[in-house]
């Protein structure tokens, strides 16, 4: 008897932050998304963000620190545009606020491969990326052996 799983789709995803004023500032100038709903509330402080049509992140202020990728958990999280130029975008934007590339510019996600984009941290060392399913293979993939969104 074979079990019939329903599509599913990501709902929003939920991330800890240490600050959480510094982290909407973040959010809502990279990505242009918007407070739809906070709690100012001493130890419960969060912030859920939208993009219009949508909630796409929710904030909560309960870590300090920085994030640990040696421990189980999230990997990176990852926004996909519509082409490359889109991410040359966010690039510019992300470079205009100091933000940390683990890669110095747009890297393809594998040798050979047409996709790619770029990969930085927010505040709290979160790590993110910004994709486009095609035009990245005129950059190189920074490991030839392995998925760039990988191992880094």
């Amino acid at each position: 008897m074979s079990t019939v799983t329903p599509a599913l789709q990501t709902g929003h995803i939920g991330l800890n932050v240490s600050d959480i004023e510094q982290s909407k500032r973040f959010y809502q100038t990279v990505f242009g998304f918007f407070v739809t709903w906070e709690s100012q509330e001493p130890g419960r402080r969060c912030a859920f963000l939208g993009d219009g049509q949508r909630l796409v992140l929710t904030l909560w202020e309960q870590s300090r620190g920085a994030f640990a990728k040696d421990r189980p958990g999230l990997h990176h999280l990852s926004f996909k545009v519509n082409d490359i130029a889109e991410v040359r975008v966010f690039e510019a934007r992300l470079k205009s606020l100091d933000a940390h590339f683990l890669y110095e510019s747009v890297v393809s996600h594998g040798e050979g491969q047409d996709s790619g984009g770029i990969f930085f941290t927010d505040p709290d060392g979160i790590r993110l990326e910004i994709y486009s399913p095609s035009g990245a293979s005129e950059n190189p993939a920074p490991t030839a052996s392995a998925p760039t969104c990988g191992f880094f």
